[in-house]
């Protein structure tokens, strides 16, 4: 009995100890881990994070006669592109919402932009999906969801521009110096893939195909790297590459008849 007793009495000792040694988190840790538990459970809460938009949505009038209302749809690289800078006077609206996926989109596609009666929808997603954001998925989930989009475009009378998912590369750092590593989490061999099947798509449902990729890759198959400054997102010079592209794609849409 003694002998149990010793052994429970060493037991609580080492494990107070190895509890002392335990570092404290940082509090740039611990700001860290707050913002993933905050940015999870608002996910839980509202998953196609339709709060994003109400309110602009509400305050958005409906079209003018003869307005040719144009909505981006899609995720960061959408988010972070201020059209009003680089389309001055145009009716784009920009509904691009930082690290969504194609099943986020397609719940979000009635009041994002169905209500918002534009002639042309510019979707451009999947990096999100290949990434795993909100969970593993597949290449043909991604395609379901982005055929789903189209399907309520056209029963809208809203016609649609597809645009091929950007290249990505492991050229940048970040601002302590370390290489940043994009083809782990999107190998290129998928963002291939999937254009493949965006640009047959289109081709087989009449709709404008928007290549991105053709203008941005370089001879390696990567994105160029002074266009990005994290091998993800387009900087200035990257948006300055999509800006005509875009406005092409657009004008041809808008010209379009559905069947």
């Amino acid at each position: 009995m003694r002998h149990s007793i010793t052994i429970i009495f060493l037991a609580a000792i080492l494990t107070t100890a190895a509890i002392a040694q335990t570092p404290s988190p940082t509090p740039l840790d611990a700001n860290a881990e707050k913002q993933r538990a905050d940015r999870l459970q608002a996910r839980l809460n509202d998953f196609a994070n339709f709060a994003r938009y109400r309110e602009a949505n509400a305050k958005l009038a409906l079209p003018a006669k003869g307005e040719n209302r144009v909505v981006f749809m899609g995720d960061s690289i959408t988010d972070g592109w201020k059209l009003n800078e680089y389309f001055p006077n145009q009716p784009y609206v920009n509904r691009g919402i930082s690290g969504h996926t194609t099943p986020q989109m397609v719940l979000r596609f009635r009041p994002d932009v169905i209500d918002l009666k534009p002639k042309v929808v510019v979707i451009l997603a999947g990096t999100n999906d290949i990434s795993g954001n909100t969970g593993p998925t597949t290449i043909e989930a991604i395609e379901g969801n982005l055929t789903s989009m189209v399907d309520l475009a056209h029963a809208n009378g809203i016609n649609v521009v597809i645009a091929s998912v950007l290249p990505i590369s492991d050229y940048n750092r970040n601002a302590a110096g370390n290489q940043i590593i994009r083809t782990v989490q999107r190998p290129p061999a998928q963002i291939l893939t999937l254009n493949t099947w965006i640009k047959n798509f289109c081709s087989e449902r009449r709709l404008v195909y928007l290549d991105y990729f053709t203008a941005m890759v370089d001879d390696k198959g990567f994105l160029k790297d002074d266009i990005a400054n994290d091998g993800l997102h387009p900087n200035a010079k990257g948006y300055e590459i999509m800006k005509p592209l875009a406005e092409q794609a657009i004008n041809v849409a808008l010209k379009k008849k559905q069947k």
